[in-house]
């Protein structure tokens, strides 16, 4: 890539966004670093200016590489733009060898046995084939209880991909529909929670397409593959996040995930709540419980306390919640203040209310005073006990994610001749289609849409390269016979060897 002088700005977006940091700003200057760059073009996409000049001549030293439409032009001892070819002596090496299943078992975990459960071998390191038409990069048989299978295996770039993030916690992270940003950039949003976690949807086709598509891409790819992530809710909060630890929430780190709604609070520990307090109150942003009027109240004879609730009443004891950084992830930020008013006619005088949070990890508790009013006492032994117990039956907050993506695509005709009757083989469960050697689950309806647990994949195994997409390891596993009758490329096939060698065919 050659820079022009005149047009530069030194903003810096290039050096941002370059896949392999091959450009430096150097007094206010765009620089090149000629033995880094791959000539992928990332930095005249992203340069405002149009600085950035394309039309150069392929340097002797570099080797074209063609696993996706980039074909990056690798320079000698250096790495491609999405780091899994390394130009080593004039010759295109990938970086990770070729995994067997055995490789990356410990990471899957157990599977069933049946004959087509698990792929020969993985994609890990096997390299893409570009253009598609093409068989993929091996297709590999074994024999298993006398049943002759295949496996055909590729890392195949996606544009149809994404990654739904699950973080366990209370606390109001942002509005529902709310951007998701990295640095000032959008890469998502907030998606509806799921019970006791906030849901983020991060990447997508027209993301990915989009303005933002390479730090899209990358993020995905990050999330994936177990590092660290920095991301700001536009209107909310700063969050860190990596799969596998608990999230970190604008500076504090979250420990647990509820046991259940506020509702569902009460129906778990009603017995050892009565025993805690006159009335029980349990905050949460989406269903608020009171014990004396819910359900559950009335199964161990709980009195009437005559104490009325802020939130809008949904079921009897039950109460919509709201969001905020307050108690419970609502906006009481004085536990007292959940409550309107309390009618002295049912009250009485001394009547105790315990209010906690559906993690027990906020607790007060209050007495009736004989205006009505109520005067903070100190937590006795059943109420406490009442929160501990609440907090024990919590699980520790984590970070977790789902890939996702659609291969229905070109990819297919790298497994068959006839792409559409490997789209129904899958469907029928003929083939099983793993990623890494991880079992995923297969979307009905038309084409291949999957998702994996990110977790039981090897850490390092998902890519990104700048068209954009995400580049995701895809086995597709079935019986030898299976595989000759829709149409594969059985010319291809090889047998399985324990010595599978370094993908280092490309010159």
């Amino acid at each position: 890539m050659q820079i022009n002088l005149e047009k530069c700005t030194g903003c810096g977006f290039c050096m941002r966004d370059c896949p392999v940091e091959a450009i430096k700003i150097v007094q206010k200057k765009a620089v090149v670093v000629a033995d880094k760059c791959t000539h992928c073009g990332v930095c005249a996409r992203v340069c405002p200016e149009g600085a950035v000049d394309t039309d150069t001549i392929q340097p002797h030293d570099t080797v074209e590489c063609d696993a996706c439409p980039i074909k990056c032009w690798v320079p000698l001892n250096a790495m491609g733009a999405c780091h899994r070819y390394e130009n080593i002596n004039g010759t295109l090496v990938r970086t990770t060898p070729s995994h067997s299943f055995d490789d990356v078992r410990h990471i899957v975990g157990p599977e069933p046995h049946e004959s087509i459960r698990t792929p020969v071998i993985t994609a890990l390191g096997a390299g893409t084939t570009y253009p598609c038409c093409k068989p993929a990069p091996r297709i590999v048989t074994d024999t298993r209880e006398d049943v002759d299978v295949v496996t055909v295996v590729t890392e195949v770039p996606l544009s149809y991909s994404s990654i739904l993030v699950k973080i366990d916690t209370d606390l109001f992270i942002g509005k529902e529909g709310a951007d998701v940003l990295v640095g000032k950039r959008v890469v998502g949003m907030v998606e509806t929670e799921q019970y006791g976690s906030k849901m983020l949807h991060i990447g997508g086709v027209n993301r990915l397409t989009g303005e933002n598509g390479f730090v899209v891409a990358r993020t995905i790819t990050d999330i994936a593959n177990g590092k660290p992530v920095k991301i700001k809710i536009d209107g909310g909060s700063r969050l860190n996040i990596q799969v596998g630890i608990p999230p970190t929430i604008d500076g504090l780190p979250v420990e647990k995930m509820r046991v259940g709604c506020g509702s569902a609070t009460l129906g778990i520990f009603a017995p050892l709540l009565k025993k805690a307090a006159d009335e029980v109150i349990v905050l949460d942003s989406h269903v608020t419980g009171q014990l004396s009027r819910h359900v559950a109240g009335d199964y161990v004879d709980m009195k009437p306390t005559g104490v009325s609730l802020t939130f809008k009443q949904s079921t009897p004891g039950r109460y919509f919640g709201d969001h905020g950084s307050g108690w419970g992830g609502t906006s009481i930020m004085t536990p007292c203040d959940i409550i309107a008013s309390i009618d002295m006619n049912v009250a009485w005088p001394g009547m105790t209310i315990l209010i906690t949070e559906t993690t027990g990890q906020k607790g007060a508790l209050f007495q009736v005073n004989q205006e009505g009013e109520l005067d903070s006492i100190e937590m006795d032994l059943h109420a406490q006990s009442a929160i501990d117990a609440i907090a024990a039956s919590c699980e520790s907050s984590l970070v977790s994610a789902m890939y996702t993506a659609g291969s229905g695509g070109s990819a297919r005709a790298g497994v068959t001749r006839y792409p559409i009757k490997l789209t129904r083989a899958v469907h029928e469960k003929k083939v099983n289609l793993t990623v890494g050697g991880a079992p995923s689950f297969v979307m009905p309806g038309g084409g291949i849409s999957f998702m994996v647990d990110v977790e039981r994949v090897k850490k390092g195994s998902f890519y990104w390269t700048p068209t954009p997409a995400t580049i995701c390891p895809l086995e597709y596993t079935m019986t030898v016979a299976d595989y000759k009758a829709m149409g594969g490329h059985v010319e291809a096939m090889k047998p399985f060897t324990a010595q599978l060698p370094v993908n280092s065919d490309k010159k």
